[in-house]
């Protein structure tokens, strides 16, 4: 069965248009509780939400639709997706709900969802609950006697902050770092600062007072001159810009240079490895990672596996084979051992745990290994064309057999379709960077020239 609502990271568009509706999240929160309902135990949801001026629109519709069906809500307020995984789990709820679109404008918005066990649910639950959602109907309604209740947990913010905190190394502390956070007036913007406060640090706080309309504007882990910038006029030890739910990071050294997931995974591997506490005998990364990261755990004696892209395919990779660490280069970093899904200050943490430990520059610690040139560039469809039917096409097939030729085998090219716009993602990288930048034009150019 094809997914109507779900993509490759719960349900997400513009906020008030379908699939994001208020009449939409509440049938999505009606057909996921009646698939989560077993057991004669009382039903309980946690939903948590990030700080776009939709969520007062989802909020209440999702709170509606559990109520509806019997179930206990209990309403975090803004805190980040990883923190749901955590309370799923902690108040042993039977369902996680994050309202957010991460990375996307304030306009979007979306819904995701977490199994009892604090994962993101599987193609395969999604599914199901989809099939619930074309018959709703038969989806069946609490009797007036058993509507469920919602209530706020006041100290939510508290227990993750907690949670956060004792994942770092109890015998370090972070006492003469200046740090940068930039909370892309998101989910973080109270929780980040805190953390890295209470471990001792010296604290610039950046986009940290979320309106409603500013989220991800100009700042965060997809905007990082801002970071960059503060970095570099503070004089500060390291950057940190996290996204607008707080699942992934992006990092600055002390120049204000970009630190990637790759070099962030890079640098936990061989933490982890050389502690004895790597599992699975490597990491789990998507198909978009330098092949230099490749190169440099082969180096280690460790191996990569890929996943498509979308980090609860890593994390579902990481379940099945046994390991404890997982990432993307765009920045979430699954560490099994303390979270769920991807969390960007938990990763955050123990970047700057190594930093200690070094007693040396960033620039330094977080130099892993030098990519190799790679170029990714988005070609967004301007006709009616689904974007398999692109992909399809002999001329566009062609195209690619034709790049990956030029390459000769130095290197790979990447094209895929994005799973929340109409756009083609087109990659290629390998030892000449002036080729890498040919092959990609030329492929580009035919997609745009068919789209």
């Amino acid at each position: 069965m094809s997914r109507k609502y779900f993509g490759t990271d719960g349900i997400r568009g513009k906020a008030n248009e379908a699939p994001v509706t208020a009449e939409i999240a509440l049938a999505v929160a009606k057909a996921a509780g009646a698939q989560f309902q077993r057991g004669n135990h009382r039903h309980t949801v946690v939903i948590g939400k990030d700080t776009r001026l939709s969520g007062y629109l989802l909020e209440p519709a999702m709170t509606a639709g559990f109520i509806s069906v019997g179930m206990e809500v209990v309403l975090l307020g803004p805190l980040p997706t990883p923190a749901v995984g955590m309370l799923t789990r902690s108040l042993r709820a039977d369902l996680g709900v994050m309202i957010s679109a991460s990375h996307n404008p304030y306009e979007d918005n979306g819904i995701k969802l977490f199994g009892p066990d604090g994962f993101k649910l599987s193609d395969e639950v999604e599914i199901e609950i989809e099939k619930l959602l074309e018959d709703d109907k038969s989806i069946p309604l609490a009797p007036s006697h058993k509507l469920g209740r919602a209530r706020r947990l006041d100290d939510a913010l508290g227990r993750y902050i907690e949670f956060v905190k004792n994942t770092f190394p109890k015998n370090l502390r972070l006492d003469g770092l200046k740090i940068v956070v930039d909370c892309a007036n998101g989910a973080a913007y109270r929780v980040a600062p805190t953390v890295l406060y209470e471990l001792g640090a010296e604290v610039i706080p950046v986009a940290v007072s979320p309106d409603g309309f500013n989220i991800n504007k100009q700042c965060g882990a997809t905007a990082t001159n801002l970071m960059r910038e503060t970095v570099v006029a503070h004089g500060a030890d390291l950057g940190i810009a996290l996204d607008g739910d707080a699942d992934r990071l992006i990092l600055a050294d002390e120049h204000g240079q970009i630190v990637d997931g790759d070099q962030v995974m890079a640098l936990i591997a061989k933490t982890l490895n050389e502690a004895g506490q790597l599992r699975g005998g490597g990491v789990v990364a998507t198909v978009m990672s330098n092949m230099g990261l490749e190169k440099y755990l082969n180096g280690l004696g460790l191996d990569l596996i890929r996943t498509p892209v979308g980090d609860r395919y890593v994390v579902q990779a990481m379940r099945e084979q046994g390991y404890n660490l997982g990432g993307e280069q765009s920045g979430h970093m699954v560490l099994s051992d303390h979270a769920t899904t991807g969390d960007g200050l938990i990763a955050a943490l123990q970047v700057l745990a190594a930093l200690v430990r070094a007693e040396r520059p960033a620039s330094e610690v977080l130099r892993g290994f030098t990519p190799l040139p790679q170029l990714l560039q988005n070609v967004r469809l301007s006709g009616a064309t689904p974007l398999d039917d692109v992909l399809a096409m002999d001329v566009v097939q062609a195209a690619i057999r034709d790049g990956e030729s030029q390459l000769n085998g130095q290197g790979r090219v990447l094209i895929r379709k994005s799973g929340t716009e109409p756009l083609i993602r087109v990659m290629a990288e390998g030892e000449n960077s002036a080729l890498v930048k040919s092959v990609v034009s030329g492929i580009s150019s035919v997609i745009t020239d068919v789209g």
